[in-house]
């Protein structure tokens, strides 16, 4: 079965998944792509830090976190994280400062700059989830956030985390 999208006003169908299609999972992430695609092709002067506008939310909310603490809040590797901060940190975005009583652990904080990049991405996001949920009531927002919340939760106790 195809879907009807349009295209610079002509119809076009897209090739769909099948079985899939009924799938929260395959939805959920087909969502994702699109969402945050469309969100970093707006901001693509602002190097990879749209793409981790979450854990640079995250750093800024409860700055001086270990990689650790902030790898469980993403749901990343640890191994993946240190890659990650190493670009953030290469662009000025973050910095890791020792954490006082632990010499062996690091924190990480935002800049200056990662302060002020963090306030201009949050506000397109919302201009952004303005345009995600365009023709939905606050009430099916809400009930559609709500059901995500679950979701993860589900998602980390089944990860046992």
């Amino acid at each position: 079965m195809a879907q009807e999208a349009e295209d610079d006003g002509a119809q076009t169908f897209l090739l769909t998944a099948g079985e899939a299609e009924a799938t929260v999972g395959y939805k959920l992430r087909l969502a994702q792509i699109l969402a945050f695609r469309a969100f970093e092709e707006k901001l693509s002067d602002r190097g990879r830090a749209p793409r981790y506008l979450g854990l640079l939310a995250i750093i800024r909310n409860h700055p001086g976190q270990p990689q650790s603490r902030l790898a469980e809040a993403v749901a990343l590797r640890r191994s993946s994280l240190v890659t990650i901060l190493d670009i953030l940190a290469g662009e000025g975005l973050v910095e890791r400062r020792p954490v006082r009583g632990d010499r062996r652990s690091n924190g990480i904080w935002l800049t200056k700059m990662g302060s002020r990049v963090v306030d201009e991405l949050l506000a397109e996001s919302r201009r952004h989830d303005a345009m995600l949920t365009e023709g939905l009531s606050q009430e099916e927002v809400g009930a559609a956030l709500r059901a995500l919340d679950r979701m993860i939760l589900n998602m980390r106790n089944a990860e046992g985390g």
